[in-house]
């Protein structure tokens, strides 16, 4: 029985952007049971007001309302556990529990995406190189991911229709909602062409300000690499940049024409920080290229089995092997306590805490049996460290992304442990992004 009603319940109580809903989803491995906890005001979830008043306010009837209103509006519904939902979107610490989606679903799951972003004013220099690096992309079979705002976003988006190739418009509103006017003449293009538009929040949602920044974090993971064409110092651009980084993704942007130009002074900091140059559509090829391990990691990922098997209609009580917490990098409940000491109540919370090492680990199995260096790791690095370091010893070099996979853990967590890791000696980055043990 499909669990879409729990997961459309649960978007309307905790809503958009927060970790709050995670947090509480980790100590459980059946969502029903979850839910009815939740509904009964389970004290051990430490729910807060917000979350009380949102609980009492909806109920599962509103979930089936909302549902087919979808239907008779033609929106699908994109659940977390659903094969269309974006691959990397559910390696973030707060990932939507539904998307809402307008159009074709199926380049949701495409692995050769690419995010464009920047200023809603910009030049003819920047139009001109997003136009053409876009389009050439997109006849290349890579589908374009922006916002559908004005200037860059929307010139992405029209450069891949009117090639007849897909795109994906991520909005900060219902995707029912004709936002901005200037775009709407855009829309049906857009559909026709094979794209989609995408939002966490439900149909009538008006374009609130601040669902925007929480809209970012989408626009910035479903993209394998973000390219910023303009952008000032304050502009909103550098933000999906600096998350993209954060996600363990790589950053391009476009050469300012102009070095002196304030519409150019966020390209000069992101070029400063360590963002790629990009100089022609072969740069984003020959990345993609050169990390074609990835790709063929992709395919056989965890991911693809946990969610083959809950397809399937397996129960999530008959399974030992998966948990949401899990999936999410955040600690199991130890079932001896009757609940957990503590949980955190921060509405947004950027990092989380990983699963700890069990004995049941295969890659330290593999190492304890073949050598005693192992030991001599485990001794220096603990948590995450020592999972890195045990991953490495027995695949040998890795790119970043494949790291994230194996340990599913949020990839900012893993760049700033492998970060550390290079500073303790223990590890060398190689280029693509690619890391191996030090001699």
């Amino acid at each position: 029985m499909s669990n879409k009603k729990y997961w459309v319940w649960l978007s309307m109580v905790f809503g958009g952007g927060t970790n709050r809903l995670w947090q509480s989803l980790s100590y459980y491995s059946d969502l029903k049971d979850f839910c009815s906890d939740l509904i009964a005001i389970n004290e051990c979830l430490k729910l807060t007001s917000k979350d009380i008043q949102n609980i009492q306010s909806y109920n599962l009837n509103d979930a089936d309302v909302l549902i087919r209103e979808c239907d008779r509006k033609g929106i699908s519904i994109v659940t977390y556990e659903d094969a269309e939902y974006p691959r990397h979107l559910r390696f973030i610490s707060d990932p939507p529990p539904v998307l809402f989606c307008l159009g074709n679903t199926a380049c949701l799951s495409g692995t050769k995406t690419v995010t464009s972003v920047g200023t809603r004013k910009a030049g003819e220099y920047s139009i001109s190189a997003c136009k053409r690096v876009c389009s050439e992309l997109a006849l290349k079979d890579f589908v374009i991911v922006s916002g559908f705002a004005l200037g860059i976003d929307i010139t992405s988006h029209l450069a891949a229709a009117d090639v007849g190739k897909p795109t994906i418009c991520v909005l900060g509103c219902g995707v029912d909602v004709d936002y901005p006017k200037e775009n709407y003449r855009f829309k049906q293009k857009i559909l026709q062409s094979g794209g989609v538009f995408v939002s966490e929040y439900p149909p009538g949602t008006k374009p609130l300000p601040g669902n925007f920044p929480r809209r970012n974090r989408i626009l910035s993971s479903i993209g394998k690499l973000t390219i910023v064409f303009e952008a000032s110092e304050k502009s909103g651009s550098l933000i999906t940049a600096k998350m993209s980084a954060d996600q363990g993704h790589e950053v391009f942007v476009l050469p300012p024409c102009n070095i002196f130009s304030p519409s150019y002074g966020g390209n000069i900091k992101l070029m400063k920080e360590g963002a790629v140059p990009l100089t022609s559509v072969e740069d984003i090829e020959d990345f993609f290229r050169s990390n074609l391990e990835i790709a063929s990691e992709l395919k056989r990922d965890v991911f693809a089995f946990i969610f083959e098997n809950m397809l399937s209609g397996t129960p999530m009580t008959e399974r030992n092997d998966i948990n949401f917490g899990m999936i999410n990098g955040l600690e199991e409940y130890d079932e001896e306590n009757d609940c957990p000491d503590e949980l955190i109540e921060d509405d947004i919370i950027s990092d989380m805490a990983v699963t700890e090492e069990t004995e049941e680990d295969a890659y330290t199995e593999k190492t304890v049996e073949n050598s005693a260096e192992s030991e001599k790791s485990s001794v220096e690095y603990e948590g995450i460290k020592r999972e890195i370091v045990e991953i490495l010893k027995v695949r040998g070099r890795l790119h970043a992304d494949i790291i994230c996979n194996e340990l599913l853990a949020d990839s900012a967590e893993i760049m700033t442990e492998l970060t550390e890791l290079e500073l303790l000696g223990a590890v060398k980055v190689c280029p693509g992004r690619m890391y191996e043990l030090t001699d």
